[in-house]
């Protein structure tokens, strides 16, 4: 069963291109991001991902285009692959995410002006931004 779709466009980390289908079921890759780079991301509760063409389609059943890898590893049409068959079933590799957390106001360097004109707090930005730690004017650039 299907527990939820997204749509999702497939970009190389390292080249930077992103993925995209043909009319003819062909996935080639492309420089710019176009419609045929927009898939259906779905997700099923047995947590398989299958990915389907947003614009392409079997003209008579109606049925999705799919993105699909035979036994050797090799490419297959989109409009050869069906979606309950193991061609079609990817499994998410998470990416490892940095998570920041937000400087609030307070955080920031504060320069409310006392009578002498001195700012009365001295933290940089680029001490909370890393984590609180004073960092050398090296490591900052």
């Amino acid at each position: 069963r299907e527990a939820k779709a997204l749509l999702v466009a497939i970009q190389g980390v390292q080249s930077k291109l992103y993925l995209a289908m043909n009319s003819e079921g062909y996935l080639y890759t492309s420089e710019h991001f176009t419609p045929e780079c927009k898939f259906k991301e779905s997700v099923f509760e047995n947590y398989y991902v299958t990915y389907s063409s947003m614009i392409y389609r079997q003209q008579q059943s109606g049925r999705g285009w799919y993105l699909g890898l035979n036994k050797e590893g090799e490419i297959m049409k989109g409009n050869h692959v069906k979606k309950n068959k193991p061609a079609a079933h990817f499994l998410p590799k998470p990416l490892k995410v940095a998570m920041y957390k937000e400087p609030s106001l307070h955080d920031l360097t504060e320069f409310s002006r006392s009578g002498s004109g001195t700012p009365t707090k001295s933290r940089s930005v680029s001490g909370v931004l890393n984590g609180g730690k004073s960092m050398s004017h090296n490591e900052s650039t």
